[in-house]
């Protein structure tokens, strides 16, 4: 599981019922894409399909059809509704959707789970310093799951990071070579000296391999000009330099606190999403 909120839902679904509410089709402005859901127990929540009144009304039908369903167990426990989000509904987004509601119990956790799949995009993290403790803690909101790296012990939190591999590796450098196919790659370990090596074997990858499509280096200009001409002693070429990113984090964003930096980058990798 990559989400804490995934993981309520099966640890709710095992004590009681809930209605699946999926978006399943639209047209138009809408204020979630095909496939949002949201899961609705008689007592909580968990999930969106876009907020607002439509939102509101949605969980309303899921409570009434949850009870109806207890109740007359033989009917088909599934149900499609059309809405026209228009001033009916308090909403000027104009379009249409449909919405499916489905009912699951313990019995159905595993089908339900195949509709909340692992996101397909790995970030690999190297340095659980302070921005990648305040960066974890962001991206385990977001879809994405994360390779976390560093050479040193007791460095990475206690309690178990859902949606987030903790890797000690020393050398750290030494894990570039295992990680997934199309990861992310962001370096900020505590030391200068770790951080160039590590960008060394991402740039050998890349050479040999071409399929680390963002290799982010936390730093300043002057780092990065420091580091490149040591790569370039090292037989990297100006083409090859040019495809490490530093410094990292979307233009504008301005604060050095862990936080800010953390919101910063974890901007430019949605930025990045759906690129090739």
């Amino acid at each position: 599981m990559w989400s804490e909120t995934q993981q309520q839902i099966l640890t709710y679904l095992s004590q009681q019922p809930l209605c699946w509410v999926q978006v399943q089709a639209t047209r138009g402005s809408v204020p979630r894409e095909e496939g949002a859901w949201m899961a609705v127990f008689s007592d909580a929540v968990m999930g969106t399909i876009g907020g607002g009144h439509l939102e509101w009304q949605a969980i309303a039908q899921a409570r009434q059809l949850l009870a109806q369903w207890a109740d007359h167990p033989s009917e088909p426990r599934e149900h499609v509704q059309r809405y026209a989000l228009g001033p009916s509904l308090g909403q000027c987004c104009g379009g249409a959707l449909e919405l499916r509601y489905a009912w699951f119990k313990a019995a159905d956790a595993e089908r339900l789970r195949a509709l909340m799949p692992e996101p397909s995009q790995c970030v690999a993290l190297f340095g659980a310093g302070h921005v990648g403790h305040a960066l974890v803690r962001l991206l385990r909101s977001l879809p994405y799951r994360v390779v976390w790296v560093d050479s040193r012990d007791a460095v990475f939190p206690e309690q178990e990071q859902i949606g987030v591999q903790c890797e000690h590796s020393d050398p750290v450098q030494a894990a570039v070579a295992q990680l997934p196919a199309q990861s992310q790659v962001l370096i900020m370990s505590f030391s200068h000296a770790e951080d160039l090596e590590v960008v060394a074997q991402c740039l050998l990858r890349q050479r040999e391999r071409g399929d680390l499509p963002f290799v982010g280096l936390i730093g300043s200009k002057t780092k990065w000009a420091s580091f490149s001409s040591r790569l370039r002693s090292r037989g990297f070429s100006d083409a090859e330099l040019a495809h490490i990113t530093c410094p990292i984090g979307v233009a504008g964003i301005v604060g050095k606190e862990p936080e800010v930096i953390a919101v910063a980058v974890a901007a430019q990798l949605l930025q990045r999403r759906g690129v090739a």
